[in-house]
Formats: C-alpha cells, sequence, structure tokens
C-alpha cells in the first residue's frame, strides 16, 4: 500500500474544485422548517407511532398506560391481516392520525384503518425476483419513515421511494445503488431535518458501504458518506467522508482490500440525536469476513464495526467509536443505537446505548465518542473485556483463528442481531433479544473471489449437520436465546427469560410496566417489566422476528405486530421443528377486551423425500457436497435442510429431472422467483453433481422419514 495515496488525492482533487467549481451536492435541502417541526411534535406524542424506534431517542419506550401490568391480561385481537407472501417478515410498522403504515417482504407497503383493519391501500415495487439472490439474508424490509405528507421506504433493489401517505401513489423514486452490484436495502430510512437517510447491505457479496442524504421534497442527493476507503487509484470520491478517509481511515487497511468492496455497509441503525445535532451510523463487517484475507491481518480497518457521528447537515465526520478493530467475525455494529441521559458516577451523561453482534454492551458519550462501559451480556469467548483507557477490547489470542479452526462465540449469528431493543426510563433497564450462538471459524484451504457470491474467507467445506438425530439434538442445544433485562449503569443482567433457540423477537416496552416480544414458537407475551413475571400470552400461530408498536387512537390504546420469520437464522437454519414452507406473514392488532377469533393459520403438507432412481458416483456426491456448501446453504440451508422460507431441494421434483435440474440451476427458468442462473459460476457438470448431493440427501430422508413412522 503506498503512503497515504488518499491524502494526495484529496490534495489534487481539491485544487481542481477550486479552479473549476466541483461540488458533491446535486439538491439543497429545507432544512426542517414546519414540517421538521411537526414530525418532532408527532414524535413526542405517544398517541401515534411515527418513526422507527419510536422517538428521535429510537428507545422504542411508550409513555402510554391505558394498557397496564394491571390489566395486560385483558387484551384480546382486535384484526389481523394476512400478506401475500411467507418470506421476512421484520416491520416496525408506522401509526399516524388512526392509519398502519406497514411494508413487508418485497418491498411492498400497505395502509391501513388502525381500528378495523379495512385496507387503504398498497403499493409494490415490484422488485425484479432474481435481485433475491443478492440479498444475504432474505428478502425482507423493516420499515419506513413518515414526514411532510409522504410515506418513504428502501426497496430492496436499492430505490428509495416516497409516496403520498394518503393515496400510496409514487412522488418521487431514486436508485441510491449501483444496480449492478449486490446492494441491497432491507432497513428503514430516517428523516433528518428535511432530509432522507439511507444505507444498504451487500458486504457479503462485495459491497463497499456507504450513507445517502436525499432531499426529502425533491430526491436529489444532498451528500454521501462511504464508511470505508475504496481503492486508493481512482482517487477520492468528491463524497462528505473524504477528508477523514484520507486522514483516518485509509491508513488503517492494507493490501488490494477494494477487490472485495471493504464491506462496512449500514444497513440499520441510523440514529439522529436531537439533543447534540448529531448523526449515528452503525457500520457493518467487513468484506470478506476473514481479517487476514481482507487488509493481509493487518490494521483496525476503520470504519468496519463501529459507531460514526456525522454532521447531519453536511455529512461531515465528527468522531467515531470502533467496537471491534480489525474484525473477523462479521461483528456488525449496525444492532439497534438508543440514546439516553444517565446518571453515571454521580453525574448525567448523555450517553448511546448498543448491544451488538460481539456480545459486549457498550455505553458511550455521545458528546466525544469516548468508551465509558463495556461488560458482555452474553457468554464469550473472543475477548476476556475491555479496556477503557484505550477502549480496545482484550482479545483471546486464539480468537482469530490464525493457528487453526476455532469455535468462537458469539458466532456470526452474533450475541443481538437485528431484532430491536428497548430501553425503559422507568426502570432503567434496556431489553435484549440475546443469542448464545456458537460458529466454527477456519482458514479456507484457498480463498478465489467470486464476484456477485458470498465471499466469506472461510472454509465452508464439511460444515453441513450430522444425519444422527442425537448427534443433531445435541448440536440444536448449542444455540438459545434469551430475553435479557440489562442495567446499563450497573452492566449487569437484571432479570432474564430463556427460549429453547435463538432468532427471538424485537421488544416494545411501556411506562404500564410492561415488556412485548414475541418467539420463534409464536407466542406474543406481556412481561413485567420491573420483574419479568410473564403477564400474558397468546399464540400466533407463526414465529413472531418483529417489534410489537403502540398507539392510541379515539381514547383506546392497540398494540400491533407483524407475524412471520425473517433474517439470516430463519432462512440458513436447519432446525426446523415444521418441515413444511412457512404460512404467509400476518400484522395483528390488539386491545383490551376485545374478542376477536385469532385467525386459522394453515400449515401446509409436507411433501415427500424425492430422491431420483438414478445412481451417481462417489465423487459425484462429493463434488456436489463441496458445491452446496460453497454456494447453496445460504438459502436452501445446510445439508440441504430447508427452513421452510423456500423449497426444501429433497422433495422437489426438479430433482427427479437431470434436464429440469439444469433448466432451474443453469438457464435460470425460476429467476423471477428469486432463482438465478448460476452458469456464471457452475457447469452442466456441476449442476449434475449438485443433484446427486441433494439426491443422496433425499435418499438420506426418506430412511429417517419412513423410520419416525414405524
Amino acid at each position: 500500500m503506498t503512503k497515504n495515496p488518499w491524502l494526495a488525492a484529496l490534495t489534487a482533487l481539491t485544487l481542481a474544485c477550486t479552479a473549476y467549481g466541483c461540488s458533491q451536492v446535486t439538491g439543497g435541502s429545507d432544512s426542517g422548517g414546519a414540517a421538521w417541526d411537526k414530525l418532532i411534535a408527532s414524535s413526542e406524542d405517544s398517541k401515534d407511532w411515527v418513526t422507527y424506534g419510536g422517538t428521535f431517542d429510537e428507545q422504542r419506550f411508550s409513555q402510554l398506560t391505558q394498557i397496564s401490568d394491571q390489566n395486560v391480561g385483558q387484551l384480546g385481537l382486535v384484526w389481523s391481516y394476512e400478506f401475500d407472501t411467507n418470506r421476512a417478515q421484520e416491520t416496525t410498522p408506522l401509526e399516524y392520525e388512526g392509519v398502519i403504515y406497514a411494508t413487508t417482504a418485497w418491498s411492498k407497503v400497505f395502509a391501513f384503518e388502525a381500528k378495523t383493519g379495512k385496507l387503504l391501500w398498497s403499493y409494490d415495487p415490484e422488485v425484479p425476483g432474481e435481485y433475491g439472490a443478492k440479498g444475504c439474508c432474505d428478502v425482507g424490509n423493516r420499515g419506513a419513515a413518515i414526514y411532510d405528507g409522504k410515506l418513504y421506504f428502501g426497496a430492496f433493489d436499492g430505490r428509495l421511494i416516497a409516496l403520498d401517505i394518503k393515496t400510496g401513489k409514487p412522488v418521487w423514486s431514486v436508485v441510491t445503488v449501483d444496480q449492478s452490484k449486490t446492494y441491497t436495502i432491507t432497513g428503514a430510512p430516517r428523516i433528518v431535518k428535511g432530509k432522507v437517510v439511507i444505507g444498504n447491505g451487500g458486504a457479503e457479496l462485495g459491497a463497499r458501504g456507504y450513507v445517502t442524504a436525499y432531499d426529502a421534497q425533491t430526491g436529489k442527493q444532498v451528500w454521501r458518506f462511504y464508511t470505508v476507503p475504496g481503492n486508493p487509484a481512482d482517487g477520492p470520491d468528491n463524497a462528505a467522508s473524504d477528508k477523514v478517509l484520507a486522514e483516518k481511515a485509509g491508513k488503517t487497511w492494507f493490501g488490494e482490500y477494494w477487490k472485495t468492496g471493504g464491506g462496512g455497509t449500514v444497513w440499520d441503525s441510523i440514529v439522529y440525536d436531537r439533543e447534540l445535532d448529531q448523526l449515528y451510523l452503525g457500520v457493518g463487517n467487513g468484506s470478506p469476513w476473514n481479517h487476514k484475507l481482507r487488509s493481509e491481518g493487518k490494521g483496525d480497518n476503520l470504519f468496519l464495526s463501529s459507531i460514526v457521528a456525522l454532521d447531519p447537515d453536511t455529512g461531515e465526520y465528527r468522531w467515531h467509536y470502533q467496537e471491534t478493530p480489525g474484525e473477523s467475525w462479521d461483528y456488525t455494529a449496525t444492532q439497534q443505537i438508543t440514546l439516553a441521559t444517565l446518571d453515571i458516577d454521580g453525574k448525567p451523561r448523555k450517553v448511546l446505548m448498543q448491544a451488538p453482534k460481539n456480545g459486549f454492551f457498550f455505553v458511550i458519550d455521545r458528546t466525544d465518542g469516548k468508551l465509558i462501559s463495556a461488560k458482555n451480556f452474553v457468554d464469550v469467548n473472543w475477548a476476556t473485556g475491555y479496556d477503557l483507557k484505550t477502549g480496545r477490547p482484550i482479545e483471546n489470542p486464539k480468537a482469530r483463528y490464525t493457528d487453526g479452526p476455532q469455535a468462537i462465540v458469539p458466532g456470526a449469528l452474533g450475541a443481538h442481531n437485528w431484532q430491536p431493543m428497548a430501553f425503559s426510563p422507568k426502570t432503567g433497564l434496556v431489553y435484549i433479544p440475546a443469542n448464545h450462538a456458537i460458529f466454527a471459524y477456519e482458514d479456507p484451504a484457498k480463498f478465489e473471489v467470486r464476484e456477485g457470491r458470498w465471499n466469506l474467507g472461510l472454509k465452508t467445506e464439511g460444515t453441513s449437520p450430522p444425519d444422527d438425530p442425537k448427534a443433531m439434538a445435541a448440536t440444536r442445544k448449542l444455540l438459545s436465546g434469551r430475553l435479557v433485562a440489562w442495567d446499563p449503569i450497573k452492566q449487569q443482567e437484571s432479570w432474564g427469560f430463556d427460549y429453547g433457540e435463538p432468532w427471538n423477537g424485537g421488544l416494545l416496552t411501556t411506562a404500564g410496566n410492561l415488556v412485548f416480544q414475541g418467539d420463534t414458537k409464536g407466542n406474543l407475551r406481556a412481561f413485567a417489566a420491573d420483574s419479568g413475571k410473564v403477564l400474558w400470552t397468546a399464540n400466533l400461530g407463526m414465529p413472531i422476528m418483529a417489534a410489537p408498536v403502540t398507539f392510541e387512537v379515539d381514547g383506546e390504546q392497540y398494540v400491533a405486530v407483524a407475524g412471520g420469520y425473517g433474517g439470516a437464522y430463519p432462512l440458513t437454519s436447519a432446525f426446523n421443528d415444521n418441515p413444511g414452507p412457512r404460512p404467509n406473514g400476518r400484522l395483528f392488532v390488539f386491545k383490551l377486551n376485545a374478542k376477536g377469533v385469532m385467525p386459522k393459520v394453515e400449515q401446509f403438507a409436507v411433501a415427500p423425500a424425492n430422491p431420483p432412481s438414478e445412481t451417481f458416483t462417489a465423487a459425484q456426491i462429493a463434488h456436489g457436497q463441496q458445491l452446496f456448501e460453497r454456494d447453496c446453504w445460504v438459502c436452501h440451508g445446510p445439508g440441504a435442510i430447508s427452513s421452510g422460507v423456500v423449497p426444501d431441494l429433497r422433495r422437489a421434483g426438479s430433482l427427479s429431472s437431470a434436464e429440469v435440474w439444469k433448466s432451474v440451476v443453469i438457464d435460470g427458468v425460476l429467476k423471477d422467483r428469486g432463482m438465478i442462473s448460476f452458469s456464471k459460476y457452475l457447469t452442466a457438470d456441476d449442476a449434475e453433481a449438485l443433484r446427486a448431493y441433494v439426491a443422496d440427501r433425499a435418499r438420506i430422508l426418506k430412511q429417517q422419514e419412513a423410520g419416525a413412522g414405524k
């Protein structure tokens, strides 16, 4: 790496722009005004839920008390609405002036009359089905934003779209990414002083992360901030990030990192601090994950796994705190950022709090980015703690898997993933949907970059789950979930609730001393916020991953939540109790003393295992396994064991025919359903080897099911 080429290139660009009048700004911003003041006022009124995190502090805490720990047992269903897909349901619904706005899989948007469930309008951005192959973690959408009579959301294919909030008709649309690359959008945009701010995803597939602000009225770009440097030979980006990338970040990267994008996508948390007039970005993992392959094993790789504070008007850098320097485990810092003022050592401190993937709960001074405290909220073995003087982790020397494979806790699933946590100023506790997740990391025998596909830089061969039922059960016990009620001042657990598996739902807490959360078994629970006592449970007939919200219409308090699976674990997990296809997602709305009947959720019949009559050679099966573990498991499950979100290939009709199988894998006849052609990566013989491997898996499944039926 040449000596700080970014700084030299930036100097040259500055001189050129002085002479020729360059500017990154393509459109002005109204910087707020009456519409901004109205949004602030609405966010402070607990009757409505008008922003993704409930308020700009993103505490997911409601002041409403009509539903309380004294009467929550009287909650009943008011209405529900069935969506048209069983794919990821991750939305945090918004409610404003009696209307609920919910996004769903494939970036569709629905508006409902809150009291009755009457559909007022819907909008389908018609995302091409083949874009599904660009997603790491299904095709979900976590929510929208409201501002000045418009509803804003990001489409999975990288568009930012503004709709008329009354009619659902498009007002403007702008493409925020290079659609020829692997970018996607699943996160909710944020409104900041007349601008719409949006990030993107795609790090696993080779993206370079950035965040962009657009004028809320026109859709014109105002500023852009790149979270990692690009190719030094290309010079600066003419973006708000140029100066800090030249002076700080560039020197922390080594080798030809730009060839795999670098990563650092901001796919979820973007938070505006009204008190300090700062914008915080939660930055994601590296690309590839493996630090040795990404950056020659050297450097902190700013701003991966960091919280970055920006000037919201210009996008210029203010400060950063990196939670996992030189991250090598998919330890994103994209998880929810919550703002609060806490009494620490007898003094009020303006802090931000985060429980990211790496398992430590961070309390950070948001005036300057200095670490106040960090303690693990789940078991961890990659580090023993944090040095508060340097702000750096005290790493386990073996954690970087330099001397062979290592089983690391938490693994890539994360101690906390995208499901939102909540903070109650009344109890002083943060409620975290935590995971106990182990993952085996190992250097690959050979690493070859494959454009447009997952490039983790890890060994993937031999990672399928065991077929022996006892061994499978033992493996499953290594994964679990827990609702953790965490005291951020004492940095210790106050109470907890255990689940049988990870990936439990997002949180809502209220001044009625309540915490609401769903789980993978379909149970929506209300806990006492101070003690953790379970006060109410309703089974919705489907997993609940999304966070509930609450609001008031005509003097009555409601609770709404989206039901349905969503995210990486449901897409890739081999631990599915129900092997059939997942039911379509739904939106459920509750209030006190409602008498609605819980809908009967259709459980689809399971097709039998379908091993073909042909025989395949051991070499074909072994080669097919290698290819499957390289390319296919991320959607179709480890060992071809589907979670039910996408088809179980062991039961597929196409498995019986080499010609039909090839038409899917090589010719791409199902691209509109997300199954793109793999002709760029596989030969016809490779496709047949894949069929041989899946056929072998189907044979084993048929034997297992025959044994279970005895």
